[in-house]
């Protein structure tokens, strides 16, 4: 969706182009004098290195796809990568990612109808959908290296609100998602900031965000904290028993939610 399409949640509009610049700036800060053999423990398995090469790649197989205005799922994620020759060659090289993805940015008018494997089949997506690939592999290398991550207040209501609309649409590559049915059960996430409110509802043919859950209906489960940490809880980097978050209801609904929406 647009920053013009975007729900209201009491937030300035994101400019998601602009905002995949920045965080990818802060990342390139992050690793550039660091030890890229450094486990990272949002990403278990995965080295400051892996974690690297991967949001690099992301942004430059997704600016392959803007420029293509793809119409079609494509049938390769084949990308000439240009990987650096050297090892301390990896920070410049996330900062040319960024950079190819300014230029498939400008050159692609954000409205213009693409297939995405989300809800919404616009350029767009693929803006909104590299700024969170981007900032949450940010915030991984911050902890990995013992920073404290700070994640600006409307990005993370924005991020949040990606995340839930696009879940449903994800079984292809998280297919645990098929597991989120029910007989009307909701789930309530709310921001202690009063700018994030949503209301997922489990169906029997699946689950999304409930487009008339005003923040008054009672939920089966509801979960509250601030949006950055939502973010993270959502993304699985914060565990819902950490002290950052206050849930109440039915506690084995949260549970099966959890389990199951890994992204």
């Amino acid at each position: 969706m647009s920053t013009s399409d975007r729900p209201d949640r009491g937030t300035p509009p994101v400019d998601h182009r602009a905002a995949v610049a920045a965080e990818t700036a802060r990342f390139v800060a992050a690793v550039r004098d660091a030890d890229l053999a450094t486990a990272v423990p949002g990403c278990p398995g995965w080295t400051l290195a892996d974690l690297v090469r991967h949001a690099g790649s992301v942004q430059r197989w997704f600016s392959v796809l803007l420029r293509g205005r793809i119409q079609e799922p494509p049938r390769s994620r084949d990308v000439d990568l240009r990987l650096p020759a050297r090892e301390d060659g990896w920070a410049d090289w996330l900062a040319d990612s960024a950079a190819e993805a300014a230029d498939a940015f400008a050159a692609t008018d954000p409205d213009t109808p693409m297939w995405a494997w989300g809800a919404d089949p616009h350029a767009r997506f693929w803006a909104r959908r590299m700024l969170f690939e981007t900032l949450v592999h940010r915030v991984d290398a911050e902890l990995a290296l013992g920073i404290r991550p700070g994640i600006d207040r409307a990005l993370a209501v924005d991020g949040v609100d990606e995340f839930l609309v696009n879940l449903p649409f994800a079984a292809s590559f998280a297919p645990k998602v098929a597991n989120l049915r029910g007989d009307g059960e909701t789930i309530r996430f709310t921001s202690t900031e009063a700018d994030g409110d949503w209301l997922v509802r489990l169906g029997p043919d699946g689950f999304g965000l409930d487009p008339d859950g005003a923040r008054t209906a009672v939920a089966d489960a509801t979960v509250r904290g601030t949006a950055a940490d939502l973010l993270l809880l959502v993304y699985g980097r914060l565990p819902l028993d950490a002290g950052a978050f206050e849930h109440t209801g039915d506690q084995e609904l949260l549970a099966r939610w959890f389990a199951n929406s890994e992204f």
